[in-house]
């Protein structure tokens, strides 16, 4: 019976092909683009103008004042939401078709087949960071001093990284035998963005929705993580324990789970591929 960190044990010793996937990931992105990493921040700003646009001024959304910092900015409001949103689907997106982009890689060579879905974890976690240092900067000229709480943040993308890489791993995993899941996840995951309080505030749903409904978001994975990132990027606090436990648990959980059916699954990938 192999041990249950087996297959840890195996990526470990293929760090150096990680490595390498990760870089080829990160040269191959924007090749031949004329702003190269400078589309990084494209398309979430130009996300931003027209929320800002179309909830801040057509529907005069605000956001709230920040606890410790003053701020009431919806931009920037949406922005400590939104980039959190964006790495998640990045990860899970680009995790969930590895295997099927690299399927020759798969058939012919004996690797760790993990390495696929770790390596555009890491590329995405590259361009997360780019896109915090930016969204830093204009928090700070913004008058949001929030410095203290930066190693705060660093737990929260950890955490992050670990529950998206954990998601991904399965449905990588369970894309190869059911080709029609890259459908539905595009299907869910619009319905899981408008589930959670990323272009609007928790508050403007209490009372307007069913129990039940409240209920479910507030098991809403994606809306803990949101809601720490802006409490302490945008209040300039701490998140709370409670905030941090519940990202813990379910980025732990959802990489248990999601390891364990990759690897459950992978007997056959080079037969179905």
């Amino acid at each position: 019976m192999s041990s249950p960190l087996a297959p840890v044990k195996r990526v470990a010793a293929s760090h150096e092909l990680l490595w390498n996937l990760t870089l080829r990931e990160l040269r191959t992105k924007y090749r031949r683009s004329v702003l190269g990493w400078g589309w990084s921040m494209m398309n979430p700003l130009a996300t931003v103008a027209i929320y800002t646009f179309v909830f801040g001024h057509l529907f005069k959304a605000q956001a709230p004042l920040g606890i410790n910092s003053d701020l009431q900015v919806f931009a920037l409001y949406l922005l400590c939401g939104l980039l959190p949103w964006n790495f998640f689907m990045l990860v899970t997106n680009t995790g969930m078709n590895s295997l099927l982009a690299n399927a020759a890689l798969v058939r012919k060579v004996a690797f760790p087949r993990e390495v696929l879905v770790f390596a555009n974890s890491l590329h995405g976690i590259v361009q997360f960071s780019i896109e915090m240092g930016l969204l830093t900067v204009a928090l700070l000229i913004a008058g949001s001093i929030f410095l203290p709480w930066i190693p705060v943040v660093l737990v929260q993308m950890v955490l992050l990284l670990l529950f998206a890489s954990g998601l991904a791993l399965g449905l990588a995993a369970a894309n190869v035998y059911f080709r029609d899941l890259g459908y539905l996840w595009q299907i869910f995951s619009q319905v899981w963005f408008f589930a959670t309080p990323i272009v609007y505030t928790p508050d403007l749903i209490e009372g307007r929705v069913p129990g039940w409904v409240e209920a479910m978001l507030d098991y809403n994975p994606m809306a803990v993580f949101a809601q720490g990132f802006r409490r302490s990027m945008y209040d300039s606090a701490f998140p709370g324990w409670d905030n941090l436990a519940a990202c813990a648990i379910v980025a732990v959980v959802s990489m248990v789970l999601g390891w364990s059916l990759f690897t459950r699954l992978s007997r056959r990938f080079a037969e179905e591929l």
